[in-house]
């Protein structure tokens, strides 16, 4: 069963000061005040991406020769022992440190909040943070773009912790600290937003959309102001010249579609051979993996950000381009599906890019192509290749059109991507790329349109106040008080703890039943009672639900700690409130 209480790092004479908004939170029509919890958490995920572009790209510039993405001008040796070395260092940190942390990137994002409220934690912000950083300077096959998205969600998750505030806004946090990853990693705030609301599966709403675009359009203003605006992908822009320009974006949406459900069952086998493999030997298979195939293809080393931008501005001979993607997909299942800590959307992206210029070849023994024509396809395999593999179209589609500042694949690009997403999931019976990770690991995720309405309320919102606490035995006079305050629940006290808890009517009715009574046993009066079980201020209506169901009970008084030993009961819920909440 999930803790249902979370110590906060901040002393306990700071939490009053904090009360008022903790309460306003725990609502989820409270929209002023989400919305500026977003903005706080789309500048505070801004600055730590900026911080982890900088380490790793100021590393891979420091040694690398001509510019940091040059391992093809390595020597033989080295591109074989770095990945070897850099996979032995991640082994030695993550066994020593990991404490039984199996997944990172977005696929961990997703299990915390399926699992755990959106509850991230400092241990697995600092291991992504190293990890990743480790994993592309050492020219590991993976991507920023996961790592991102981890350490935005976990900086949104871990200032709610901070403050104690309700389970709801730190899933509302986790979830901006997601849109402001991808929007600070690609310069892209738009595909954040839709990447949020695809990829964790968020219901659509306003009080959940606007928290989560004022942080990516924040976490994107602080990686403009460092990096600057210019448009990640530098293409001309393309006008369809006629719908003969469509025939090809067929068969790239079945190419891209088929290449996806490869790298999806590679990354699936991948990962069962790691939980055979086990310990440091997993570690040792990867880097080892990964130097031969740098040693015979370096153009898939690392991010590999200057071959995709080749592949963007001319046409390559087919030969070259399936040896590419078949070391680009089997490179990349090997390092993420064995446990190096990055992402695996980059190298989607990458090999769309190699299926798109593949396109072009086939096209071309057949029209005459110009470079347009190659640039187009190109881009376009790359949003179906990325839309395939996360079974997110809305946000691959997005995402190419802010990458190329270029509207006019929209349409194009639409076709593509559904074509490929269809193809991988109907013909090949493909989930997501995330759920194959986390379903490898023992773990799965559901989305259920009532336990997500549930996670957007917290127990403070839905509670009843109009309550009184008493010991079972009460006099007369104490009883005709009750009756005048006309409490709407009465929580009994049984050795200093609330047990049951009755309605206020009841004293009123024992007293005009037995109109010369001078004691009141109110554990023996006739009336309706629930036991009670406790639950904390943070909760979501969702935890309350399972609280009930664990502990067999029909209602819980909520509470929080003020100091050890000393719990503050701010109300009480019952199960027929709840349910009253998500039916009307």
């Amino acid at each position: 069963m999930r803790r249902m209480r979370r110590p906060s790092p901040l002393p306990t004479w700071f939490h009053p000061s904090l009360e008022w908004l903790r309460l306003r939170l725990s609502r989820p029509e409270a929209l002023v005040w989400h919305a500026a919890i977003g903005l706080l958490t789309g500048l505070l995920a801004g600055a730590v991406i900026v911080v982890f572009r900088l380490a790793v790209e100021g590393a891979q510039a420091a040694w690398l020769p001509e510019h940091g993405e040059n391992y093809e001008a390595l020597a033989v040796w080295v591109r074989l022992l770095l990945p070897l070395a850099g996979a032995l260092v991640i082994g030695v940190i993550f066994l020593r440190f990991a404490q039984g942390i199996q997944v990172l990137g977005v696929a961990r994002v997703m299990e915390r909040m399926e699992y755990h409220q959106g509850y991230l934690t400092l241990r697995g912000f600092v291991l992504q943070f190293v990890g990743a950083a480790i994993a592309i300077v050492s020219g590991h096959s993976v991507g920023r773009e996961g790592p991102h998205v981890h350490l935005g969600a976990a900086s949104g998750s871990l200032l709610g912790q901070l403050f104690s505030l309700p389970n709801n806004s730190i899933r509302t946090m986790a979830a901006c600290g997601t849109a402001a990853g991808i929007a600070a990693s690609f310069n892209t705030p738009l595909a954040g937003v839709i990447f949020a609301l695809e990829v964790l599966a968020l219901p659509y709403s306003i009080a959940g959309f606007i928290p989560v675009t004022l942080a990516a359009v924040s976490a994107n203003a602080v990686a403009v102001a460092v990096f600057g605006s210019a448009p990640v992908l530098l293409l001309p822009p393309f006008v369809l010249g006629s719908l003969a320009d469509l025939l090809p974006v067929l068969l790239l949406g079945v190419l891209a579609g088929a290449v996806a459900a490869a790298y999806i069952q590679s990354l699936q086998g991948a990962a069962r051979l790691a939980g055979r493999l086990g310990g440091l030997r997993r570690y040792l298979v990867a880097g080892l993996a990964a130097g031969l195939i740098g040693v015979l293809v370096p153009e898939v080393m690392g991010l590999g950000y200057d071959t995709q931008q080749t592949l963007l501005t001319g046409q390559a001979a087919w030969g070259f381009l399936v040896v590419l993607l078949v070391a680009k997909l089997a490179a990349t299942a090997l390092s993420v599906g064995l446990g190096i800590p990055g992402g695996n959307i980059g190298p989607a992206l990458f090999m769309g890019a190699i299926v798109g210029n593949l396109t072009a070849v086939i096209s071309a023994f057949f029209v005459p192509l110009d470079p347009a024509h190659v640039t187009f396809y190109t881009l376009l395999g790359m949003g179906a290749m990325m839309g395939a593999s996360l079974q997110a179209p809305l946000a691959a589609l997005t995402a190419i059109v802010e990458l190329s500042h270029s509207p006019g694949v929209m349409m194009p690009g639409m076709l593509a991507i559904v074509i490929a997403a269809l193809t991988c999931r109907q013909l090949f019976g493909k989930d997501s790329m995330f759920l194959t990770l986390l379903r490898a690991k023992g773990l799965d995720y559901r989305a259920n349109p009532v336990i997500a309405m549930l996670r957007r309320s917290g127990v403070a919102s839905v509670m009843n106040t109009g309550f009184v606490r008493q010991h079972r035995l009460l006099d007369r006079a104490l009883a005709e008080c009750l009756v005048a305050d006309a409490p709407d629940w009465i929580v009994v006290d049984q050795d200093g703890v609330p047990s049951v808890l009755m309605p206020g009517l009841a004293i009123a009715s024992e007293l005009a039943r037995v109109p010369e009574t001078v004691e009141i046993d109110l554990l023996e009066i006739p009336a309706e009672r629930f036991e009670l079980a406790p639950i904390h201020l943070q909760a979501t209506l969702q935890e309350a639900i399972e609280q009930l169901n664990a502990r067999g009970v029909e209602a819980l008084y909520v509470q929080r700690p003020l100091a050890p030993g000393i719990d503050h009961v701010y109300g009480v819920l019952t199960r027929g409130r709840i349910e009253s909440a998500y039916r009307y």
